[in-house]
């Protein structure tokens, strides 16, 4: 007798591993391109293993490893601070209008809505921040402008509160004498675990990710995160490239790896990413499904 589960469960299985083996396609040929030479690359195209293995993209990239070590400090710096700000500020504004006794909360949801569908732009939004805020040349351009709090994970959380955490409890610890910091602090966040590691994963990638706020407000070299060194390093080469004369250092330059540079730019800038993401998938997958589902 056919056990139907059984087979359901490895029609299943088969079919998430082969969705799983579509995923890693991309990186693979991220990876292979990035190894190959430049020239093999032009005559046969992209491929999943290398034809000619070639190291000369990550060479150029690595030339300047100070710079780039410097980048990744940098990066980090700003990841770690962003999103633990990032993270207080959204769990404080959540959880307060999970409140259904807070004055005023149908206004301030409608603003949070409002701000997710409309903007003042980018000029006013630059002209506020340098001239206002005063925010160019520091590390309050990576930290502030469109990065600190999102409508939508506030959304998102608040969503998650209200659909998983029971109000007989609160009410409970109320009752026992807990003020709100307590509730919050021992009661609430300890049985968010989902929710909170989801925002940070999410808020995190768009922080290590960032490169326009450092197009727009950044000028000075000592504050280049990686995203933004790597883009310079990539605008650097097209320039080069394009404007390469004649003579033995023009024909060098032409030589330029430009295509294996792109990938190898890519690679450099996902890998942490993907060293620290399979820590966290289980509550991410978790804590993005019931705070968007629930109501």
């Amino acid at each position: 007798m056919v056990d139907h589960d059984r087979v359901g469960r490895v029609v299943r299985h088969g079919i998430m591993a082969l969705l799983c083996v579509f995923c890693l396609f991309p990186f693979v040929l991220l990876v292979s391109s990035s190894l190959t030479d430049e020239d093999t690359l032009l005559r046969y195209g992209y491929s999943f293993f290398p034809r000619k293995v070639s190291l000369e993209s990550y060479r150029y990239l690595l030339g300047s490893t100070s710079s780039i070590l410097h980048g990744y400090l940098v990066t980090i710096l700003v990841t770690v601070t962003g999103t633990l700000l990032s993270l207080a500020i959204t769990t404080l504004l959540a959880y307060a209008l999970s409140r259904k006794d807070l004055p005023g909360r149908g206004a301030v949801s409608f603003v949070l809505f409002f701000s997710m569908l409309f903007n003042g732009g980018t000029v006013p939004s630059y002209i506020m921040w340098t001239q206002f805020f005063h925010i160019k040349d520091t590390l309050w351009a990576l930290l502030l402008p469109n990065l600190l709090m999102s409508a939508f994970y506030v959304i998102m959380m608040r969503t998650y509160f209200n659909a998983n955490i029971p109000e007989a409890i609160l009410e409970s610890a109320r009752m026992d004498g807990a003020g709100e910091w307590r509730v919050l602090l021992q009661i609430v966040l300890p049985i968010s675990k989902p929710i909170l590691i989801t925002v940070v994963m999410m808020v995190g990638l768009q922080y290590w990710n960032d490169w326009i706020n450092g197009l727009y407000y950044i000028t000075k070299n000592q504050y280049y995160s990686i995203q933004i060194l790597l883009n310079r390093i990539l605008q650097d080469v097209q320039f080069l490239k394009s404007s390469a004369l004649g003579g033995e250092s023009g024909a060098l330059l032409a030589t330029l790896p430009s295509i294996g540079i792109k990938m190898a730019v890519a690679v450099i800038g996902v890998l942490p990413v993907l060293v620290v993401y399979p820590f966290f998938q289980k509550y991410f997958t978790k804590g993005i499904t019931i705070g968007s589902v629930k109501g």
